[in-house]
């Protein structure tokens, strides 16, 4: 029952990992012209895709290396909980801000 567990969040990570890819990917635009609002939030929306891929690849290659590689495994696993907290700030920040603003025009 343990390893299931460990194959479903492994597989969860995986696929987070090509959604952060392929949100990055449609957040990347041109030289588009916008307000400070709309490039503020795509700033932490970047940010939060971004902070969850590091979360990806920390979880990923903390996973397959030895665990004979202590110093390197323990600053795999400071970066996972670095990049999580991180990930869940600008989660956290992007409706504080959209309400801050929202408040500042009323």
């Amino acid at each position: 029952m343990h390893s299931v567990n460990i194959f479903c969040h492994e597989f969860v990570v995986a696929v987070s990992f090509i959604a952060c890819i392929l949100g990055l990917f449609l957040l990347w635009d041109g030289k588009q012209q916008k307000d400070d609002l709309e490039e503020t939030e795509q700033i932490l929306f970047r940010m939060s895709f971004t902070y969850w891929l590091v979360y990806c690849v920390a979880f990923s290659l903390e996973k397959i290396l030895l665990p004979s590689w202590e110093p390197i495994v323990m600053s795999l696993k400071i970066t996972t909980a670095l990049s999580y907290f991180l990930t869940f700030s600008c989660i956290l920040s992007l409706p504080l801000h959209r309400f801050a603003v929202h408040q500042v025009e009323e």
